[in-house]
């Protein structure tokens, strides 16, 4: 009895260290909390979607999702057999009078947009998970690096998750960020890892700031959830409709297919440029991540011209090919005539240019 105990005591307090570890956060107290509190959009202890959104899809489970996920048959093209192809840009010597879009993998892009540098969901790390041995990333794919990057005048957090708040990344980035737009609540990671309060852009779905050169972001709706630990919920999740005298880009964040992408285009577009999640996905959790015929209907929702799918090359948390959401995003989207733009990561996608085309570098 006594070595059980033990043993019990054993495991409690390596559990409480494991979970005290900085790269799980804060909760958010204080005037955060109360600011959350007062939210519509906050609801029995819990940010709630704009639509009903079940954990799992009719008729699926979480016994059989994590069966299937980890005894499952394997795709052989889960992950790429050779490096993901990649384009080495000087970030810290790009003119700043272009307006540019770079992707890094994943989530992770910069936008330099009338000489305002933004940078979206940054992993660079070489694991999207708390913890260095879960979740690597591809090789070629981990190319880009904190170190990298320029001055950064925003960075944009879209909601905490691991694989799009990389506390690694953004605590080698302090120096460089001026100030950081993100979802009510999720400030508190932030000052717990040093920034300061006045950094810190934190809003609800609807609210907007006006940036540097006559610059707009506006805080809208996304269809997902949020948590760090084993509460979910506890901090928001968002997209952003960013927009300059000339341009606007819609920047999704994760997100399942529902009307708040209607709502978004009669209110906010037409747009340019969307930037859409697409991969990643399973008719399991087709609430929280788009498939990609939805990131299609998507995009005829927001009136966007054109579309830039992310969410893919870099990780494996889903159980599609790694080149399926690029390769069936694209084959959608012929069949609507609708461009989509597929840069390699780090190719330069020139904002102000009518007609950017890129090789089907995926297959």
């Amino acid at each position: 009895m006594l070595y059980l105990l033990i043993l019990v005591l054993a495991l409690a307090g390596f559990a409480y260290y494991v979970l005290s570890q900085e790269v799980f956060g804060a909760k958010p107290q204080g005037k955060r909390l109360e600011k959350m509190l007062l939210s519509q959009n906050y609801k029995n202890g819990q940010f709630q979607n704009l639509s009903v959104t079940p954990q799992l899809a009719e008729g699926q489970s979480m016994p059989k999702v994590m069966f299937n996920f980890l005894f499952g048959k394997k795709n052989p093209d889960l992950k790429p057999k050779n490096n993901i192809p990649f384009v080495e840009t000087d970030l810290k010597n790009l003119n700043k009078e272009e307006n540019v879009f770079i992707w890094f993998g994943h989530s992770s892009y910069f936008i330099q947009l009338n000489g305002v540098r933004f940078l979206v969901d940054p992993v660079f790390s070489k694991f999207g998970s708390p913890f260095k041995f879960f979740n690597k990333a591809f090789s070629g794919a981990d190319f880009y690096t904190a170190d990298q990057m320029p001055e950064i005048d925003y960075l944009v957090i879209t909601h905490d998750h691991y694989d799009h708040l990389d506390y690694p990344t953004v605590k080698s980035l302090k120096n460089k960020v001026k100030q950081v737009i993100l979802p009510l609540g999720v400030g508190s990671h932030f000052e717990k890892w040093g920034y300061a309060e006045e950094q810190l852009l934190e809003e609800d779905w609807g609210g907007n700031f006006v940036l540097k050169n006559n610059l707009q972001i506006t805080f809208t709706p996304a269809r997902h959830f949020s948590g760090r630990k084993f509460s979910r919920n506890n901090t928001l999740w968002s997209s952003f409709v960013l927009q300059s005298s000339d341009k606007k880009i819609f920047l999704g964040g994760d997100s399942g297919y529902a009307s708040h992408f209607k709502m978004i285009g009669e209110k906010h577009g037409p747009f340019d440029f969307a930037i859409l999640e697409n991969g990643q996905y399973n008719e399991a959790w087709k609430y929280i991540h788009a498939l990609p015929e939805d990131v299609i209907q998507a995009s005829e929702d927001l009136n966007a011209k054109k579309i830039i799918p992310v969410h893919s090359a870099k990780f494996a948390l889903a159980l599609h090919a790694w080149n399926e959401p690029l390769q069936k995003v694209a084959e959608f989207a012929q069949k609507k005539n609708l461009p989509v733009l597929t840069p390699k990561i780090g190719q330069i996608l020139n904002l102000d240019q009518e007609n950017n085309t890129f090789e089907k570098w995926w297959k």
